[in-house]
């Protein structure tokens, strides 16, 4: 067996998310049916992550296996232009290369980060790609707040309940909340996430909590105590960490 990555992005606002499900239009679904058509043999891709309907992703990253020791038959360069070809205009094929058939797009990343965007005024060109709200958010005070956030916890109140993994504990490294270019912009890095989990965050901060009802919130480990989720239009998947050191442009860029 030999096995691909694939890098790419998209933008969510027209899928149900990245993982195929029934009676749905996903981005796994329709990478999987362009490259079936395209190296014209059955693929199953495997993602980096799950993104809720509506979420984006700048940058996102895909395995797909080819069984015995057969190569593709195109160049790698050749299927990027190819599927970018076939794929409608929101999603876009950055790269294809091979790697060890250990590497693995979801259990192999060590960390992942994302970004929350708000704009504080209506703008039509953004529509569904920032979320609009007109609160005034205390940025010195939410950052002082999400410190709290920082190191190993356990998730639990900002986590959707009744979900399938073995533990919530999560490791985070980065909460930070900032202004970029007429946008406030929260961003986030942790070795896992769970369902739901920035959204949550962020609708929280909405909120306003203090450094004592942060802490309080985790320790409940109780999802009512925290906000409601922030819109997904607002968020994307910006960076995916893999545990290696290759001279391959797509891990130095």
């Amino acid at each position: 067996m030999r096995r691909w990555f694939i890098k790419l992005s998209f933008k969510g606002t027209d899928y149900a998310g990245w993982q195929i499900q029934q009676n749905a239009h996903t981005v796994q679904g329709e990478l999987d049916r362009a490259l079936s058509i395209i190296l014209r043999f059955p693929i199953n891709t495997v993602g980096c992550g799950r993104t809720d309907t509506g979420v984006h992703a700048s940058q996102f990253f895909a395995h797909f296996d080819v069984q015995g020791q057969e190569s593709l038959p195109l160049k790698e360069s050749d299927l990027v232009r190819s599927l970018n070809g076939v794929l409608s205009k929101d999603i876009a094929i950055h790269d294809v290369f091979e790697v060890p058939v250990d590497l693995h797009a979801r259990f192999s990343a060590l960390m992942r980060t994302y970004e929350y965007k708000i704009i504080k005024s209506k703008d039509p060109f953004l529509n569904g790609l920032v979320t609009y709200s007109h609160n005034i958010l205390d940025l010195p005070g939410l950052n002082e707040a999400c410190r709290v956030l920082i190191g190993k916890h356990d998730f639990t109140s900002f986590s959707r309940t009744h979900t399938q993994v073995k533990t919530n504990n999560c490791q985070i490294s980065e909460a930070l909340w900032f202004e970029d270019k007429g946008l406030t912009v929260f961003r986030i890095t942790a070795d896992r996430f769970l369902r739901g989990m920035v959204r949550a965050i962020v609708g929280t901060c909405f909120k306003h909590p203090g450094v004592h009802d942060m802490r309080e919130i985790i320790e409940a480990k109780d999802r009512s105590k925290a906000g409601a989720a922030a819109p997904p239009e607002g968020l994307y998947l910006t960076d995916v960490v893999y545990p290696f050191t290759v001279t391959h442009k797509s891990f130095t860029e």
